[in-house]
């Protein structure tokens, strides 16, 4: 079994990984589905879920010689005392009608400070539901919140793999005949290459099926431009999001991914109730089938759409299409183009280069949540011109 824990990610212990409450930690990697669920299965039963009453609250700053700054963050009720992380501490400065942004810029202790006085002069709810563990506190909702365990939707999209072609995608990699870069979509999964990732606040588990691919044009070197046709599905236990699936395309040679949901399947959400694990299988699995299945004539139309459309031939001219059309900023705009000249060779030209431009800057941001924002800034570009 490979994962990664957050600890492990940044080094330290897991008795250090709660002293992250000013600073999200990266997210963990799996390398199989299997092992997926197992991890967090394990995890869901050191799991509690409490109603507590927010009169009887009280935050607790901590600091040691080691982290004179940034010590622990403790949430102290009747039922003990629970490290805050990086997300149950937003919760609990929103429950407080504290600024977490700035909070984040004190000491732990003024940071309790206003907390304490914002949960005891300001606070939104009578009562709340804390979710997490001795060592950690993960969420603090409200109490009518309804808990879908990442597990559940995990152990969905293993059935899913299991009965189609879904799995992790490959990557290029040089031939050891001729030496020549190709597609391999059998390379072995690995913690720097897998598509499976879970963090403090969220789960993500992206599947292609790139045994089928399709050729949306050639490389500068003659192969064959290939896409491959991929869903992500994604869960939060801790309400920072929906649980939920979206269609997305890869780009074989450089692992871009087009959130742009096309063959009469885009996204599907799921609100956090009693039955959703069940109606995920029975809406998703259809859904999925109809996708893997469909033709390829409405996505192959929109690239060609976005070819068509020119982004202008002078530098500015570029930055104020990713600027306005996509909705980045200048800065991120900047750093788009000058990836798409790195890595492809050559400005961007049309609107379809600018997709590859945006979504070539995603694969660095290192939360996936994240990511899938700025992927799905890029699929705007292709709604507009398709």
């Amino acid at each position: 079994m490979q994962y990664q824990t957050n600890a492990q990610a940044h080094g330290i212990g897991n008795s250090e990984v709660s002293k992250q409450w000013f600073n999200r930690p990266a997210d963990q990697r799996f390398t199989s589905l299997t092992d997926m669920l197992s991890y967090k299965r394990n995890d869901a039963m050191q799991l509690n879920s409490r109603v507590i009453d927010t009169h009887k609250v009280e935050i607790i700053g901590a600091t040691d010689d080691e982290n004179p700054i940034h010590g622990d963050l403790l949430l102290q009720s009747e039922h003990g005392t629970q490290p805050l992380n990086n997300w149950s501490f937003g919760q609990v400065s929103q429950l407080a009608g504290a600024p977490a942004a700035f909070l984040k810029t004190l000491p732990a202790d003024l940071a309790a400070d206003n907390l304490n006085w914002g949960l005891r002069f300001n606070r939104s709810r009578e009562t709340v539901k804390t979710y997490g563990k001795p060592e950690e506190l993960r969420a603090v909702t409200s109490e009518s919140y309804g808990r879908i365990h990442d597990h559940e939707i995990i152990s969905q999209c293993l059935t899913l793999s299991r009965q189609g072609d879904w799995k992790v995608p490959g990557a290029m990699v040089k031939s050891l005949g001729d030496g020549r870069v190709m597609y391999d979509a059998d390379l072995p999964v690995t913690l720097e290459n897998t598509t499976l990732f879970a963090s403090d606040r969220d789960c993500f588990i992206f599947l292609v099926d790139d045994h089928h691919p399709i050729e949306i044009g050639k490389l500068s070197n003659g192969d064959p431009d290939l896409m491959f046709r991929g869903f992500y599905a994604w869960n939060s236990e801790v309400g920072a999001r929906t649980a939920g699936v979206a269609a997305f395309y890869l780009r074989g040679v450089c692992q871009n991914r087009c959130l742009w949901g096309v063959e009469n399947f885009q996204e599907m959400t799921i609100r956090h109730t009693k039955n959703a694990p069940l109606r995920f299988a029975a809406e998703m699995q259809p859904a999925l089938n109809s996708f893997a299945t469909g033709n390829t004539y409405t996505f192959l139309e929109g690239v060609e759409a976005a070819r068509a459309v020119s982004v202008g031939k002078e530098e500015d001219a570029k930055l104020e299409f990713l600027h306005k059309r996509a909705g980045l900023s200048k800065t991120m705009a900047r750093a788009a183009n000058a990836r798409h000249l790195s890595e492809e060779g050559r400005p961007i030209e049309n609107a379809w280069d600018a997709v590859q431009a945006i979504t070539a800057i995603a694969r660095d941001v290192p939360n996936n949540d994240q990511r899938i924002g700025l992927e799905q800034r890029a699929g705007l570009i292709l709604d507009a011109v398709a």
